[in-house]
């Protein structure tokens, strides 16, 4: 802290932090890591304890930072929604232990401590078990009114379970986007050039303020409890306990969470999440040590912000330095141009990095990235590299600002960029080889054709060398041909054509996702299959149709009518089923009667003869629906090795378990 602080300095950071609440809260699309927000908030309250006549009425400190949302109705919180103080370090913790106990007048104090979700704060509330209201943190009073978009989360139930729901319960929980919808929603977006997502906190963020709960349905939000708001209408619990509470009234709830006795127990625990928190399939930022004991957490009470009895310890993001080498741009297979730092390899989190997307040339821009420069870099999510900082003390006086070449890298066509994208398309569809080879991969990938022996470099070979071109080029293929390419041999090569005759029988939502369309995922492919039953009557849909489809929002119906409007995909399709493919609808090859049919299934664990999408299509062709959460709908549980908390949870429910031996004597019935 600077000795000479001037007013001008203590308005100018109270500026600053108020635009990075702006960023964070309202545009979800922060500037500054964790951290460095929080090194700036403490100096900035350091300066208001030496100088407290500078302090007004909206300064950060007094207010949540959260704000409302234009669009949403707003309403009172029962009891106020704080937010939590934050530490960064084991001699804090203690300084936050010895205080709690300089605040009680017991001996012996109980900590609760729980994983802190990186998602989005809301209080739900149940008037006589039913599902009534959500609302979000808002600034702390009164919250956006979100009932219609967190109804459609499937892991809040409607209707609590259990004995005895309370007449009316409040309960604060978090809305988060687990790492494998981030990673395939972003995936998604940037297919079409749309800006992608930093990360699934401001993913979530984004789609609960969404005005189109069907948009928001599609984007496959979960959610999680942890804390009663008002706690008149329930028996008086321990923090722990309430936990367990709220799971005997279905309610889903924190796994990982344990009652620790002093500094070392809870810096046992969160070393022990540290080590978990990479595999974890959802992102947190740390750990949040609660007061056991709700008594003494009511005679502590709250500051202006934060409850006195409680802390969040936050990881700091692991980040390394290093020089990027080069910025090279990538092509991907819808044209869209991505530029890619060439790193100086680096150990970071367990793994060497030697590249880290720069997503698109906006980004390249507002962050200043030069070739030559040191910057910082960190996993997002702890498993995606991306250049977090430019060092620029470390900058050279002959650096040069980055541009997005004017011509295609590959196949030399001029770009171009449709006003309002942020994507840079080379527009070359058929005459740039790196899209069609992108194309092709996506067609025999594992969640579309899934063609076995056709990987990327067999596929390469086959464009190279002038026998593949399109995804129809694929079933022509001779043995003659595949004769010349490196490795084949008659085996392999029987092996190849027997693979390639197998997927001429495809389920409809597979082939249309192998059909590549812009903005079509799995998911979203598997609720038109159940719809349309055929390839030809999806063709013909209109944008209004296709919007009545579940799961399909406007831009998504704008791109799959898009596709179809261009006679050069309609006749590829059309070529690839006189030369015998033959989609067929789930409803079509299921059997009737299979006993699995209208049956609801979780997965859980790892399977070794098939691989879960694979199990999941079996189930689905038969009739039977996907869950992610065990609860008492649930019918069976396939359980591979190491299966964890669900099979546990089915035990105590008494849902049938079946290993894979019994699922696969199962199919064919």
């Amino acid at each position: 802290m600077q000795k000479n602080i001037t007013h001008q300095d203590y308005l100018n950071l109270c500026r600053e932090i108020q635009e990075h609440n702006q960023r964070y809260y309202a545009e979800h699309e922060p500037i500054i890591t964790d951290d460095h927000y929080d090194r700036l908030y403490k100096q900035f309250q350091e300066m208001e304890t030496t100088h407290p006549e500078w302090v007004e009425a909206d300064s950060p400190t007094k207010r949540i930072g959260e704000v409302l949302t234009e669009g949403f109705n707003t309403v009172a919180h029962r009891t106020p929604m704080l937010s939590l103080e934050n530490s960064y370090s084991k001699d804090e913790l203690e300084t936050f232990i010895t205080r709690m106990h300089k605040l009680t007048e017991q001996t012996k104090l109980a900590f609760s401590c729980e994983l802190k979700m990186d998602g989005i704060a809301v209080s739900v509330c149940y008037e006589k078990g039913k599902f009534v209201r959500g609302l979000t943190r808002g600034d702390g009073q009164k919250g956006d009114d979100i009932t219609g978009n967190i109804r459609t989360l499937k892991s809040l139930p409607l209707q609590l379970t259990g004995e005895s729901p309370p007449d009316l319960l409040e309960v604060r929980g978090e809305v988060f986007m687990p790492q494998k919808v981030f990673d395939k929603l972003n995936e998604q977006r940037s297919e079409v050039g749309d800006e992608l997502w930093a990360n699934p906190r401001n993913a979530a963020a984004g789609t609960l303020k969404l005005l189109d709960p069907k948009e928001v349905s599609r984007r496959q939000l979960s959610v999680v409890f942890y804390g009663i708001g008002d706690e008149s209408t329930i028996p008086p619990l321990g923090q722990f306990e309430c936990h367990q509470y709220l799971k005997s009234l279905g309610l889903p709830t924190l796994e990982l969470i344990a009652k620790c006795h002093s500094l070392q127990e809870i810096w046992d625990f969160i070393e022990k999440i540290r080590l978990k928190r990479c595999s974890l399939p959802y992102h947190i930022d740390g750990i949040v040590i609660k007061l056991d004991d709700r008594r003494e957490q009511k005679k502590m009470g709250n500051t202006a912000k934060h409850p006195r009895w409680a802390l969040a310890y936050k990881f700091a993001a692991e980040q390394a330095i290093t020089k990027i080498l080069d910025i090279t741009v990538q092509v991907g297979r819808t044209g869209v141009l991505t530029p890619v730092a060439e790193l100086e390899p680096v150990l970071l989190a367990g793994s060497t990095i030697a590249r880290a997307t720069l997503h698109n040339q906006e980004e390249v821009q507002r962050k200043d990235v030069r070739v030559g420069d040191y910057v910082y870099i960190e996993k997002g999510g702890d498993v995606i590299p991306k250049v977090v900082k430019v060092i620029l003390e470390k900058r050279g006086s002959t650096s040069l600002q980055w541009k997005m070449p004017e011509k295609c890298p590959v196949c030399g066509t001029p770009v171009i960029q449709v006003t309002g994208e942020v994507a840079v398309r080379c527009p070359n569809r058929s005459g740039c080889l790196q899209q069609t080879l992108g194309r092709l991969i996506h067609f025999v990938g594992k969640n579309a054709m899934d063609i076995e022996g056709l990987g990327k470099k067999v596929v390469q070979q086959l464009v190279e060398k002038g026998f593949v071109n399109s995804p129809s080029d694929i079933y022509k293929l001779t043995t003659t041909e595949l004769a010349t390419l490196d490795g084949f041999k008659d085996k392999s090569i029987n092996n190849l054509l027997t693979a390639i005759d197998k997927t001429r029988q495809i389920p409809l939502n597979r082939f249309i996702m192998a059909l590549g369309i812009p903005n079509v995922g799995l998911g979203t492919a598997e609720e038109i299959a159940r719809k349309v039953k055929s390839i030809d009557k999806l063709s013909s849909l209109t944008v209004e149709e296709l919007i009545e489809i579940e799961g399909i929002g406007s831009k998504s119906a704008e791109q799959i009518a898009e596709y179809f409007s261009q006679p050069g995909n309609r006749e590829e399709i059309q070529r690839l089923l006189e030369l015998g493919i033959t989609p067929t609808s789930s409803s079509q090859i299921q059997h009737e009667g299979h006993i699995f049919s209208g049956k609801l299934f979780v997965l859980t664990g790892a399977l070794e003869k098939f691989t879960r999408t694979e199990a999941a299509n079996l189930i689905k062709e038969r009739g039977g629906k996907i869950s992610e959460a065990v609860s008492k709908k649930t019918d069976f549980v396939l359980a591979g090795d190491a299966p964890g908390s669900k099979l546990e949870k089915a035990k105590t429910l008494g849902v049938a378990i079946l290993n894979e031996e019994e699922f696969e004597a199962l199919l064919g019935g």
